[in-house]
């Protein structure tokens, strides 16, 4: 379940839980609305750590050295110029 789906949840657990007076023999809606909402921010909580540990960026291993005395030198490949010409 991704982040929308947790977010629906809670929207739809607070709709229950505040928005409603229905009455349903041997279910409390009130209940089934907390819920909804407390599964949605687990929900909410857990992708958001696992989103976390994604975008963890590690540093290179070998460290880049510009070197002002050797110019870059391009290629040319046929593509960069415009219409391979």
């Amino acid at each position: 379940m991704g982040l929308g789906g947790c977010i629906i949840l809670i929207a739809v657990g607070a709709i229950l839980t505040f928005a409603t007076d229905w009455d349903m023999q041997g279910v409390n809606l009130d209940l089934v609305g907390v819920i909804f909402m407390i599964v949605g921010l687990i929900g909410v909580a857990t992708f958001s750590s696992i989103a976390r540990r994604r975008r963890v960026v590690v540093p290179p291993a070998t460290p880049v050295i510009d070197d002002p005395a050797r110019p870059h030198h391009h290629t040319r490949d046929g593509y960069g110029d415009g219409y391979g010409a």
